[in-house]
């Protein structure tokens, strides 16, 4: 099963994050938008792996303090576009404990630099830089392991 590690955002980030969609729309940004469902930040991205139990449990291992997320800005990796997530460098520090966990547990995992972003939209494409960044604050109490499932052509993603 193809699994990753992800902060599932409250309900208001994701409101704050789908009206800051719609105004990318009504711009003419065009590309494939991810559903509103599927909005999350990313922590390690594991892949295909057998084993979800061991990956709770290296998740597990990494001491966690719940902390205030806050998104911040608009961004781009290519043509993939994203919402920034202001500078928190307990939030790189625990990426890094929590990669390096699931390496010692023998689970493979992204090595990338840790960048904290929500993905919008991919093959994105028009002017997006004049449509106003979202804003929103949250508290993340925990981290969760997510599996990803293609059904009718489509991501679903589940906590499990």
């Amino acid at each position: 099963m193809r699994l990753f590690v992800a902060v599932q955002l409250s309900d208001e980030m994701k409101a704050a994050l789908l009206s800051t969609m719609h105004d990318l729309k009504k711009a003419g940004v065009k590309g494939s938008y991810t559903p509103g469902a599927n909005l999350h930040l990313t922590m390690a991205f594991i892949g295909e792996f057998k084993d979800p139990e061991a990956v709770k449990k290296a998740i597990q291992s990494v001491p966690f303090k719940p902390f205030k997320l806050s998104l911040d800005g608009l961004g781009a990796f290519d043509n993939t576009l994203w919402a920034g997530i202001k500078g928190n460098q307990g939030l790189k520090t625990l990426a890094k404990d929590l990669r390096a966990a699931l390496t010692a547990a023998g689970i493979p995992c992204d090595t990338q630099a840790f960048v904290p972003h929500v993905t919008l939209i991919r093959r994105a494409s028009g002017r997006w830089q004049s449509v106003p960044a979202p804003r929103g604050d949250m508290m993340v109490k925990k981290l969760s392991l997510m599996r990803s499932d293609l059904k009718d052509g489509k991501r679903m993603y589940k906590e499990i």
